[in-house]
């Protein structure tokens, strides 16, 4: 019995140093992840708005509200969680910066932020977080695919296999539908969120 009760206070202590020891690794940590979280996030925004002096939250922005007009429209594997605005050294909003995390990636959830401006311009977008297959899913965040949605009218745009042949169509990548669906119409649904702010843009 004795032994039992050794053993058992012997555990106890490891736990309880195991415990202190992670706290003390999670407050040691925390700060710098957030930084490099927030630094990675201010990166994605620069990507799609490199003209912007700042950026700032979206008053009143709601992302259930903003999902739901997403899924109402029919986009109902994406979430947008957030928005913000970029302005210029004037202070002058120039534009918006929306992120969306697609649950219809072929190797999990892809979360970017995309930039349209006020004169509904799609400036592209910039992911933030992948899990596709390398040599094909992954492709969706290099030039080659990422460059046809840059520069183009804020429409609703589709995924083609034969070839693109207008602003709103997008090639898929070769072997990789699924990827290209997501990110397509992950990028058409902050597209319904930002016709929805600024009282409705051409889907034609």
């Amino acid at each position: 019995m004795d032994k039992l009760v050794k053993d058992a206070l012997v555990l106890t202590a490891i736990t309880l140093i195991a415990g202190v020891c992670l706290g003390g690794v999670y407050e040691i940590t925390k700060d710098p992840i957030a930084k490099a979280q927030e630094s990675a996030t201010q990166e994605s925004y620069k990507a799609v708005f490199a003209d912007a002096a700042s950026f700032e939250d979206l008053e009143g922005f709601d992302a259930d509200a903003a999902t739901k007009i997403a899924a109402d429209a029919g986009y109902t594997d994406d979430d947008i969680t957030n928005c913000v605005v970029a302005k210029d050294d004037a202070g002058q909003a120039i534009g918006y910066v929306i992120t969306i995390t697609s649950h219809a990636g072929y190797g999990g959830d892809i979360t970017f932020s995309m930039g349209v401006t006020n004169d509904g311009t799609l400036n592209g977008y910039s992911i933030t977080d992948i899990s596709e297959t390398a040599g094909l899913g992954m492709k969706a965040k290099e030039d080659g695919f990422m460059s046809q949605f840059a520069g183009i009218p804020a429409q609703i745009l589709e995924v083609t296999k034969s070839g693109k042949t207008a602003d709103t169509e997008i090639e898929a990548i070769s072997g990789a539908t699924i990827t290209s669906k997501a990110v397509t119409y992950g990028v058409d649904a902050g597209l319904t969120y930002y016709n929805s702010l600024v009282g409705g843009a051409s889907n034609e």
